[in-house]
């Protein structure tokens, strides 16, 4: 069984006041009474049967094994000290793992994440795109991108970005001799499906768009393939104007309609409730925050 060691709090007073030879310093070092110091003190040496200070009308000496028991608790306590700058500077710097949808990855994070290393050269970013929503983050992911209604219990989670739907296509589509002038010309093209048709059936609900068919057209794993399905003119691609921006800004993508519908579902950062204040987690979410707001301004959707 191994031994009791004495307390914590009785160690620090009176390494404290080993370093002053002062209890009202130790005190003043430690927010506490005078009183208070002197009671640890006196608990201290009850515990170990031994003197280790000689209290002299207004001065304070160590004895002899006070002292030596003091040099060797100064040195234990530089170490702790030590080691816990170390643990700090190592949550300010260092790697950081960021697990995001795939499409969410080379859309829009790969594009920017030059910009952060940049700015914190310190800061080793490791990307995983895999798609990640359950709510689970292990041991080996700092911080997440998830997409969903917001909520996962256990998790703190900041709203990134909301999705705007809207129908998309490459503009050789506008050229064909098929139509694409109202909604109504959609019955004419192939629908591009992300993940589910529902999308599709939702958007042409919303907008009374009949005799269309949406259970034609490819089905897609993740956005970014039915992106790059549209931009070879395989079909129209129904999908969110801030994930396509690249594909918009260089043309490769146009937006035909103006009518748009917010979906219920957006995309945010989440990390344990426990780490959201860790060093390099808050610079990186503070940093993803800061790119949020010039995306929306060139990302409106086409009726704002």
């Amino acid at each position: 069984m191994p031994k009791r060691l004495p307390p914590l709090n009785a160690l620090k007073a009176f390494e404290s006041a080993g370093r002053h030879l002062s209890f009202t310093k130790a005190a003043d070092e430690l927010f506490v009474t005078q009183a208070a110091v002197s009671h640890q003190i006196k608990s201290l040496e009850s515990f170990l049967s031994m003197k280790l200070f000689h209290r002299k009308n207004r001065s304070l000496l160590l004895t002899e094994e006070g002292q030596t028991y003091f040099q060797e608790l100064r040195d234990i306590f530089v170490q702790i000290q030590e080691a816990t700058d170390r643990l700090l500077a190592s949550n300010e710097k260092g790697a950081i793992t960021v697990a995001t949808p795939p499409s969410f990855a080379s859309q829009w994070l790969v594009p920017k994440i030059y910009q952060f290393s940049a700015q914190h050269p310190d800061i080793d970013v490791r990307i995983k795109a895999i798609d990640l929503d359950d709510g689970f983050l292990d041991d080996s992911i700092d911080i997440a991108v998830y997409y969903g209604k917001g909520y996962w219990s256990g998790l703190h989670s900041i709203k990134l970005l909301a999705e705007y739907l809207t129908p998309m296509c490459s503009p050789l589509l506008l050229k064909s001799a098929k139509p694409l002038q109202s909604l109504n010309d959609l019955k004419h093209h192939t629908l591009l499906h992300d993940n589910t048709r529902g999308a599709w059936k939702n958007w042409l609900n919303k907008f009374d768009v009949k005799g269309v068919n949406v259970n034609q057209g490819p089905i897609f794993s993740h956005t970014m393939l039915v992106l790059q399905a549209a931009a070879i003119g395989q079909g129209i691609a129904l999908s969110d104007t801030v994930l396509a921006k690249p594909d918009i800004d260089s043309g490769r993508l146009i937006c035909p309609f103006a009518e748009t519908i917010e979906s219920k579902r957006s995309h945010y950062l989440v990390c344990k409730e426990s780490q959201a204040e860790i060093s390099k987690i808050k610079i990186f979410s503070d940093w993803m925050l800061a790119q949020i707001e010039p995306t929306l301004v060139n990302a409106l959707p086409p009726n704002d």
